[in-house]
């Protein structure tokens, strides 16, 4: 067909395109949307939210009603105290957090090349790698960008994965969890962790060491919450010998708390042999804590450096990304 039989009365190009269902909005979200959506995810009420926004409650109010409309979606309900944000509100405040990082981290980036600064950097680990890996390399990264600030969160990859996806961490060495889609991420597989068993100077079940795992169900113990890769692990080593689960259980996500809990009781933790060996040579610990000998070995799933595929880092933060990945790299990951 040429052009001039294209532009002839009887060919109307516009009326032969597919029509949308629902018409487009005709506004569209604000900065200021975004920041109250988030307000409203840290807060959970609409007062605190409007007063981390310097704006009164009524206008906070009238806020969360124009999103409402312009998104066509309830975003949050209303509870006796507070609110809660709807899985559509928590949608909208993961994205709203990631623009307003990547806006955050613009201005910076414009501020470090006009003042000569460098930039800021987040990153989290799992006990194992943060031992072994990233203080190493952090030490190393503080000669040769010292003016990068670095702050290291660790925690179990439930959090850290958590954390990343909310834009609060630039990447983490850990695991992608099962409940979360794995094409999130962009993974590169860098060790395996080993754990052990502690228990504190003087327990006894020392004196009957090398233990058997039939040993140790009906013992106290301290281990990570339900679901994360140690305690999966340590439950499906009692499953595969047809043995009972421990049944006496302290959970919690803090190192330091099941080393205390530990040095004062008779209960069992299975934590990182890195972190193990780190508290058992402590002198200040008046050897409070030892490790158990085992006739077996805990052995907890791979563990990768991990970043959001698709989402620009900062510079400063692919400098460090990229010094941790030729660390491992070195290492023969």
């Amino acid at each position: 067909m040429d052009d001039e039989s294209r532009a002839s009365p009887g060919f109307d190009l516009v009326a032969s395109l597919p029509r949308a269902s629902k018409p487009l909005p005709t506004g569209r979200l604000k900065m200021s949307h975004l920041r109250m959506i988030v307000a409203l995810e840290e807060h959970e009420m609409v007062s605190a939210a409007a007063n981390a926004m310097n704006i009164s409650q009524p206008a906070a109010s009238r806020m969360i009603a124009e999103m409402e409309s312009l998104l066509n979606a309830q975003l949050c309900e209303r509870l006796s105290r507070g609110v809660r944000l709807t899985p559509l509100g928590q949608s909208l405040a993961r994205h709203a957090r990631s623009v307003l990082l990547q806006l955050l981290q613009a201005e910076q980036e414009i501020t470090d090349m006009r003042t000569g600064r460098s930039g800021s950097v987040a990153l989290g680990a799992v006990t194992a790698p943060a031992i072994d890996l990233a203080a190493p390399a952090i030490g190393k990264i503080r000669s040769i960008f010292p003016k990068i600030e670095l702050a290291m969160k660790i925690d179990t990859s439930n959090a850290l994965a958590r954390e990343l996806l909310a834009s609060r961490l630039d990447f983490v060495i850990a695991r992608v969890p099962d409940e979360l889609d794995p094409t999130l991420f962009d993974c590169l597989t860098i060790g395996v962790e080993e754990a052990c068993l502690i228990v504190r100077s003087g327990h006894p079940l020392l004196a009957h060491s090398p233990v058997q795992l039939s040993q140790l169900n009906t013992h106290d113990w301290v281990m990570q919450p339900r679901g994360t890769p140690l305690h999966r692990t340590i439950e499906n080593m009692f499953l595969t010998k047809n043995l009972s689960l421990p049944e006496r259980l302290s959970n919690t996500s803090s190192l330091t708390l099941t080393i205390i809990l530990v040095a004062k009781s008779d209960a069992i933790a299975p934590i990182s042999v890195e972190a193990a060996k780190f508290f058992a040579t402590q002198k200040g610990a008046a050897g409070a804590i030892e490790i158990l000998p085992t006739n077996f070995e805990i052995v907890v799933q791979p563990y990768s450096l991990i970043k959001v595929r698709n989402r620009a880092m900062s510079p400063a933060a692919q400098s460090v990304y990229d010094f941790v990945r030729n660390e491992a790299v070195a290492r023969g990951a």
